[in-house]
């Protein structure tokens, strides 16, 4: 069974995704502080640098382990860092995994670089990896997050009460999504026609 490289990156003409690595901390920390409204509907807030390093850390354990590849966002327009997300939970027996841990500087927000970055994961996790469902979650009150699951074609599953542990302490309702291998074909002719260039490598 093909499994997923510690190293993979994969791309499309307007983004990169490369592994995650510790020397991003600085830049990232300069991006997580520009916005800190932006963490009201992230588990941890990563304006606080104690915040983003537990975060960081975990994402190297995860990696190592296996279950996820954390990858930091380059936008090939400008050369800069974007933000990040993650292809996680990784299940290879039930051929399915999770986009998430996903966040973007709100200068790269409605620019296609989060549209071209999931796109990116999707095609390796259905055309590659020829997985059956790639799953999404966010907070029941990110009213922005849930109306850009829906415009790339993901279909709404229902409400996890009380999932999640937020950083300030609130108890989250978490809603999930999925899009699944048989509606990927008409998704990418239709939603995702216009990106071009993708590759793995």
């Amino acid at each position: 069974m093909r499994t997923i490289p510690e190293e993979l990156k994969l791309e499309t003409d307007r983004v990169l995704l490369r592994p995650i690595a510790m020397d991003d901390f600085e830049t990232f920390a300069e991006l997580a502080q520009q916005d800190e409204d932006m963490w009201k509907y992230f588990t941890l807030n990563l304006a606080d640098k104690s915040q983003l390093t537990k975060w960081m850390e975990l994402a190297v354990a995860d990696r190592q382990a296996g279950t996820r590849r954390p990858f930091t966002i380059i936008d090939k327009m400008t050369k800069q860092i974007a933000g990040s997300s993650s292809l996680g939970n990784i299940s290879y027996h039930d051929l399915r995994a999770e986009i998430g841990w996903s966040w973007l500087a709100k200068d790269f927000r409605s620019t296609g670089v989060n549209f071209n970055a999931k796109y990116a994961m999707m095609c390796y996790a259905f055309d590659e990896l020829n997985f059956e469902r790639i799953e999404f979650k966010t907070d029941v009150l990110n009213e922005r997050a849930k109306q850009g699951l829906r415009k790339i074609g993901a279909k709404d599953e229902g409400v996890l009460r009380s999932h999640m542990t937020m950083w300030n302490n609130r108890r989250r309702d978490s809603i999930y999504f999925s899009v699944v291998k048989n509606e990927w074909p008409q998704l990418k002719e239709n939603i995702f026609k216009e990106i071009k260039g993708y590759v793995s490598h």
